[in-house]
This record gives C-alpha cells, structure tokens and sequence, in this order.
C-alpha cells in the first residue's frame, strides 16, 4: 500500500491517491484506524438501474424481487451493504467522520406504489454498529423533467409527492477530535474556509447544487453509476477534514471524491468494484490540476466579490489573511490557504501524486487598499 503518512508529512507540497477496482466490502489493504474521513455513495436499494448489482451473486434478492416480495428486498439489499459499514468502522480513525450520500427510493411492486427509506435503514445499520450521528444535510437535487409528478395529476387523493432530494447521513467515531501540537494547530488554521463558505456549508438544506450528467465513453458503465456532483464532495472535504487528511470512498464509482481530494490538498483511497469505470477515473484525474485550480480561483473570485459589496454595505472588515493580502470577516480566516496545484502523475504502482505549489496564488490585493 502506498505510504499515505510520508504524504501527509509534507502536508500541501504532495499527497497521494490510490484506486482499487475491487469489492469494497473486504478493504484489506487499509489498515486499521488509518482513514480520517469517509465521504461516499453507495447504491440505492429499490432503485431499479441497481437491481443487477444487489442480484449478482445473491439469489435470494433475486428472489425477492421475482416475487415482489418488496419490504423483503429492501432489506435484503441493506444486508448486503452492512459489511462494507463494518469495515468502514474498522479503517476510520477514533475522532473520524463517515458522511453518506443517499436517496430515498419509491416504486411500484406487486401492484403497490410506495416510498423505500434507504437513508432511515442506513441511519440504523451506523447507529448499530457504534457510529453516533450528527446534524445531516439534506440537498435537492433539481429535476426539469415536463412529467415529474407521479400519480393523478390535479385529481386528489392519488398524486404522490416528488423525491427532489437526497440526504447526507453524517457520523462520528466516538468524540470530538483535538488539535493538540503546534504544527496540527497550524495546519488547521491554514485548512479553514471563509466566513461566508462557512454559512452556506454548515446549513442542512443545500438547493445550490445540480445533479451530475455523466460523459461515460461505456454506456452500460454509465447505466450502473451515478455520480454526485463534484461541489458535494468538495464541501464535505473542507467541512470535515484537514490538509493531508486520508479521505476514503469505498464506493468509488466515476471518481469525484478522489477528485475532490486532490483539489483540496488530502491524500485519498477509493474502491469501485466496476472496473469499466477505470478509464473514466483516469482520464478525470489527468485533467485535475487545472479543472481543481480553475475551482480554487473561483472561491478566491468569489471571496473577493463578497468583501467588495460587505465593505459597500457595512464598512471594511476587521481582519486581514497573512497570506493573500486580502480582508476576512474573523481571525480564524487570517491564515487560511489553499494551495493551488502544479502537477499530477499517475505512478507506476498504479497510484496517483500531486504536487502543490508552495506559496497561495497572488491575488489583486490593492482592489482593497
């Protein structure tokens, strides 16, 4: 296994990535308490493109399903995820979060329309295994579809309300985590967000992101995944972890949280048990140093634009960051950076390195003077 603790040494001058294209369910090759973060999105049980994947290999969902025995399937497909909860109880560090991506799903079986409440059945399997849950994030994820609404139409009482969100289920292994040495101290201070990232992130109800459309070159690839947005993961990364953190997603598929990872200066693990995937993973992580930059350029952008019209509205803020030049609302932002990328190459162990710079961009700081 690639050596994740000689990355994070060097904290945002490197970090490094490694896939695997095997079943997550057996993460042997993660040691022990080694991951600080896992985000991820497993497939939804109930969800008709996913059938195939929960019926390979066990014939008594298969079953279940031929029978429209629903409620029986529906647990059956949880108990086929429990193994991978377990292990990643196993791998996450004491202090460690796991966040969740989830959908709830309806169907019609045995002539009978109902909803499956996936993220209320994870819910349970975490809290079971010894996961406490803190405050989870509910985000829509927007349809434009002319035909969304399901049932009779203006006729009650038979129309059915339609599922435009999903849930991320956020949990801790046991308590609070400490930053107790100097150089811990300083990384968390340079690992913060803005003040206003922070009141936007740390709210339950997300309705600025959009769903994925996915360039996938094998088409039934594309039908067996569903990626999340890249600003999802992205977020939860910053919310959650610091630079040089380990991130896991044991659900790999296209490779948006490796890729998220590798954005925000963390070192990351994914599985994905469909190796056609593979190509796609690689082909995203080759173009990720400028696509990740382009993303920082725009939080900077963004900032930038946001003290501009706060100084309009209420006077210049107080604090300044020590290394952009730049105003912050509080101190806590004074030492914030984000490391912009230089390279990223694909090793010959198959893993991935990417280099950052090791000074923030310059930004136009006299816009402030």
């Amino acid at each position: 296994m690639t050596d994740f603790a000689t990355a994070a040494k060097e904290r945002a001058m490197k970090t490094r990535h490694r896939f695997y294209f095997s079943t997550a369910a057996k993460m042997s090759k993660v040691p022990s308490k080694s991951i600080d973060l896992i985000v991820t999105s497993p497939p939804y049980p109930m969800i008709q493109m996913w059938d195939e994947l929960f019926t390979e290999g066990r014939p008594k969902v298969q079953a279940a399903l031929a029978h429209e025995h629903g409620d029986e399937a529906f647990e059956l497909m949880h108990r086929a995820l429990a193994p991978v909860w377990r292990e990643c109880m196993r791998v996450l560090k004491w202090n460690g979060i796991a966040c969740i991506n989830i959908g709830d799903a309806v169907r019609t079986i045995d002539g009978d329309f109902k909803l499956y409440p996936n993220h209320a059945r994870i819910l349970q399997a975490m809290l079971e295994i010894g996961f406490s849950a803190l405050p989870a994030i509910l985000w829509r994820k927007q349809t434009n579809a002319p035909n969304k609404f399901m049932g009779s139409g203006m006729m009650p009482p038979g129309a059915y309300v339609t599922l435009e969100h999903e849930h991320v289920l956020v949990f801790r292994k046991g308590g609070k985590r400490e930053f107790k040495r100097p150089e811990e101290k300083r990384n968390r201070c340079e690992s913060a967000y803005f003040w206003e990232e922070r009141n936007s992130w740390f709210s339950d109800i997300w309705t600025d992101l959009k769903g994925t459309v996915q360039k996938l070159a094998d088409p039934q690839a594309r039908k067996r995944s569903a990626a999340f947005p890249f600003e999802l993961p992205y977020r939860l990364i910053h919310m959650f972890s610091v630079k040089g953190d380990t991130v896991l997603d044991p659900f790999l598929g296209t490779g948006t949280t490796s890729a998220a990872a590798m954005a925000a200066a963390r070192n990351s693990i994914g599985y994905e048990q469909d190796a056609a995937l593979e190509g796609t993973i690689l082909d995203r992580t080759r173009g990720i140093v400028a696509f990740a930059n382009a993303r920082i350029r725009e939080r900077i952008e963004r900032h930038m634009a946001f003290v501009r019209e706060r100084t309009a509205a209420k006077g210049a803020p107080k604090h300044r960051n020590e290394h952009y030049g730049f105003p912050v609302i509080t101190k806590q932002e004074s030492r914030l950076m984000i490391p912009p990328l230089k390279r990223c190459r694909i090793l010959d162990d198959g893993s991935v390195e990417v280099r950052y710079a090791e000074h923030p961009e310059r930004v136009q700081a006299d816009l402030f003077q």
